[in-house]
């Protein structure tokens, strides 16, 4: 067993189940810096480490009945049939590049968790209520309209092909996609998403299986050390005010957005 991955993992585990988010877009650095791996290699490999976290999550929110299955279910079909085109072309892509829109993800990834609260309030407050996709007052699901299945479709389809391109694209474009799209609350929202992510991820793993693209010699043991990680910080997460949390890993980001710059520049 390797147990420089499943320390890596394990990173990833605490990561996820202490801020909610955050696991895709860091086990791709981890396992480029610490595993020396290309970004085409380490993309399924982190996919399918974050998908399987991410199906615990969901069954946590099925049992709870937070899960909108439908609209789960919709966004995940359109992300698993994008998600093989993102492997295919991160196969054609040179790697440098790549390392360089991951880095700026991350940026933009660190930028939204430091956003002032109150400034999102205040930006909630001056939107207009025009959400295509709303619940229903009466028996609390989502009305379905045209415009609510095509918000849906599009989520779904960009989140599968950035899940196949770089192994992230899940939580963060599906959340801050159903906060804007619908008037779900923020449980359901984060629920629901875990959901997609499991859902794309296989997609986009079995792509990458097919192109013959996945070490199994690393994705086994990061796979397992974030599975478990992620169970035993659970316990730690209500315990650690949340602020803080996501301070630090806003930091983390930005400092390996610039350790994965620097890469991308060859100075690594």
């Amino acid at each position: 067993m390797d147990w420089t991955a499943a320390a890596l993992g394990s990173l990833i585990g605490v990561v996820l189940a202490l801020t909610g988010a955050g696991g895709g877009i860091l086990a791709i650095p981890l396992l480029v810096l610490g595993m020396h791996m290309p970004v085409q290699q380490a993309g399924p490999v982190g996919l399918a480490a974050v998908g399987i976290a991410s199906a615990f999550g969901a069954a946590v929110g099925l049992k709870a009945g937070i899960v909108r299955y439908r609209a789960a279910l919709l966004i995940g079909a359109a992300g698993m049939l994008m998600a093989p085109a993102g492997v295919a072309l991160a196969q054609r892509l040179p790697d440098k590049p790549l390392l360089a829109v991951f880095a700026l993800i991350m940026c933009w990834v660190a930028w939204r968790m430091l956003r002032p609260a109150t400034a999102e309030h205040a930006g909630a407050d001056a939107a207009p209520n025009d959400q295509p996709c709303k619940v229903s007052s009466a028996g609390g699901r989502l009305v379905w309209t045209s415009s609510c299945a095509r918000s849906m479709a599009s989520t779904g389809a960009l989140s599968g092909l950035l899940s196949g391109l770089l192994g992230v694209g899940g939580g963060f474009v599906i959340v801050p996609a159903l906060t804007h799209h619908t008037d779900l609350d923020m449980r359901s929202v984060q629920a629901t998403s875990l959901a997609v992510i499991a859902l794309v991820s296989v997609s986009g793993v079995s792509a990458a299986i097919w192109h013959g693209s996945v070490n199994g010699t690393v994705a086994m043991p990061f796979t397992a050390g974030a599975t478990v990680a992620l169970l035993v910080a659970q316990r730690l997460a209500h315990h650690l005010p949340a602020a803080h949390l996501k301070l630090a890993f806003a930091c983390l980001c930005v400092l390996v957005a610039c350790m994965m710059m620097l890469r991308a520049a060859s100075i690594l």
